[in-house]
């Protein structure tokens, strides 16, 4: 298991931990969650273990383990109507990397140039609340894809499971996931009248995209939602402006911000940090349980207008 693969495999379990301690799952429902990510009643003890989480024994896991799924919250209709006349969208698939990958393509009317932006999901995969994200953006005069990280098992759309979806992303390498998102970035140049191309990602894809910009000098503008901060060292690979987004309540993520802040400060990247007072993680999701509609709207806002600066100008 490679350091980044450690990383992801951790945040993902941590997430889950949160949302356990939140009250966002159940305990039944974290439980089994920690099985699939730890491969079975022993893995789990292990990994819940090291969550710090006592009292859980193997009968509990192995309960657990058998149960059916907690479903997650309905998805809602979104935020921009996929038959807006203002925009055109098209589900998509193109081979790389010896597999047909999925995406979700969302640009304004007609073929007028416009910036393109690669849309990085959570670690639930390609949810209809990630290709609302890409019509907004289309909405705002922008060409979106969103790929699915989970193409290689078939695709997201394939799963009712999201906590199987989260195991999967959790268990593949960073080194994986990036060159994925590296083939979408060619093929969102590939498509008529872009112009530029910047990057956006949510929590798990929040933590891509910031590794993303350490690794594709071609970005110009990036903003990473509550993502987990990327190796330090690689900073000066950043050439993009990026904009970290954060919930003030977020302490979890948070915890990396001074690392990184000095590590952007030392590297003369251009960038900008800013926290959301009254939002936690996952606070722009508006079909979750954590959804803050008034930090959710002053941060779309202010992502708007980094990526007009920096990905229009």
């Amino acid at each position: 298991m490679t350091e980044y693969k450690q990383d992801l495999f951790r945040y993902v379990a941590e997430e889950f931990a949160e949302d356990f301690h939140e009250g966002e799952l159940q305990r039944r429902e974290f439980l089994r969650r920690m099985t699939l990510l730890g491969g079975g009643v022993v893995g789990a003890r292990t990994l819940i273990a090291s969550l710090g989480i006592a009292g859980v024994s193997a009968a509990e896991l192995a309960q657990a383990q058998a149960a059916p799924p907690q479903p997650d919250q309905a998805s809602g209709a979104g935020l921009v109507d996929p038959r807006d006349p203002a925009i055109t969208v098209t589900p998509m698939t193109y081979q790389a990397r010896g597999f047909t990958q999925v995406a979700y393509l969302a640009r304004p009317a007609g073929n007028a140039p416009a910036p393109g932006i690669l849309v990085i999901h959570e670690n639930k995969g390609l949810q209809p609340h990630i290709q609302d994200i890409a019509r907004r953006l289309a909405k705002a005069g922008y060409i979106a894809l969103a790929p699915d990280l989970v193409s290689k098992i078939g695709g997201t759309a394939q799963y009712i499971d999201t906590a199987q979806i989260s195991s999967y992303l959790a268990q593949v390498s960073g080194d994986e996931h990036v060159a994925n998102l590296k083939e979408a970035v060619a093929v969102l140049k590939q498509q008529a009248g872009v112009q530029g191309i910047g990057a956006i990602g949510f929590c798990f894809g929040g933590g891509l995209a910031w590794r993303l910009s350490t690794e594709v000098p071609e970005l110009k503008a990036v903003v990473p939602f509550y993502g987990p901060a990327p190796d330090t060292a690689k900073v000066p690979g950043i050439k993009a402006a990026v904009l970290g987004v954060y919930g003030a309540n977020d302490t979890r993520i948070n915890a990396g911000i001074p690392a990184l802040e000095t590590a952007l400060k030392a590297a003369g990247t251009t960038y900008g940090l800013k926290q959301y007072a009254g939002a936690g993680h996952a606070f722009n999701n508006d079909t979750g349980q954590s959804y803050v509609k008034s930090a959710a709207d002053a941060a779309w806002a202010d992502a708007l207008a980094w990526f007009t600066k920096y990905l229009k100008s």
